[in-house]
């Protein structure tokens, strides 16, 4: 394990055995809500409610590691707490093999989607639930039952359900083949072509997702997506930042801009 106080953060690098230690799993799923998942990394933002638990789990992290590097570990917790108001950002050093995991949907209706694991996983589990929070009726954890009534909901699963990699899980999703004439049963009057077929359905979905609408929207709400999402993702915003940041925000442009030139109808 390696800890390295920046300016504006704290880098914890360290291994997926002790990312899945009881204290640091406690830490982080307390945290859902304010967590966001990146490449081998997820990085927690501070939540004053939630002090007390930050303040505690800085003890047990320093504790583990004076353990490791054989120091004592009281003049290495003041430091640490110093940056008490800063993001913390938990990343993995070695990557391992990416484990598969096998994630299934299913659509009782247009409105409900049931997202079953094969096994417990704290770690999808609050990634999914950090994306679709607003839209959980109701979980386990194994499963979760969202509210997909109204399309900004199916356009967030949508981009929920487009990151396969947490940590170094790979994550395969699998439906049945009336999924998606369920879940967008909607569309299925609609005179835009042979969009509601399945395979050019699956095709066209990552389209939308990237462009943060639901399947099918108008040209005008596209066109209003992409100026607004190019505005936020322009790779000039982040000039200044580390380089996997601008990497990240030009690749993002790019795919907004190949997803829009993909969908949209010129006259």
């Amino acid at each position: 394990m390696e800890i390295v106080l920046r300016n504006n953060l704290i880098l914890i690098t360290t291994d997926f055995e002790t990312l899945n230690a009881d204290w640091m799993k406690e830490f982080l799923n307390h945290h859902t809500r304010g967590m966001l998942f990146l490449p081998k990394a997820v990085l927690v933002f501070r939540n004053e409610s939630l002090q007390q638990i930050r303040e505690d789990f800085l003890h047990q992290l320093s504790e583990h590691h004076a353990k490791v590097h054989d120091f004592h570990h009281e003049f290495f917790l003041r430091s640490m707490l110093r940056f008490g108001n800063q993001p913390i950002k938990i990343q993995l050093g070695k990557m391992e093999e990416p484990q598969k995991l096998s994630v299934n949907l299913y659509a009782y209706d247009k409105n409900t989607v049931l997202i079953s694991l094969e096994q417990p996983n704290s770690w999808v589990v609050n990634y999914l639930r950090s994306q679709l929070e607003v839209y959980v009726e109701r979980g386990t954890d194994v499963s979760l039952v969202i509210d997909v009534s109204d399309y900004k909901a199916k356009a967030r699963l949508e981009r929920a359900l487009n990151k396969r990699h947490i940590l170094h899980y790979q994550i395969h999703y699998t439906y049945d083949n009336k999924f998606m004439s369920k879940l967008y049963s909607d569309f299925a009057n609609y005179s835009f072509g042979d969009l509601v077929k399945e395979d050019e359905l699956e095709s066209k979905k990552r389209f939308y997702t990237i462009l943060e609408c639901p399947v099918g929207a108008s040209q005008d709400a596209l066109k209003k997506s992409y100026k607004k999402l190019t505005k936020v993702y322009h790779p000039d915003k982040v000039f200044h930042e580390e380089p996997h940041m601008v990497e990240h925000y030009t690749q993002k442009f790019q795919l907004l801009q190949e997803a829009y030139e993909a969908l949209r109808i010129v006259s």
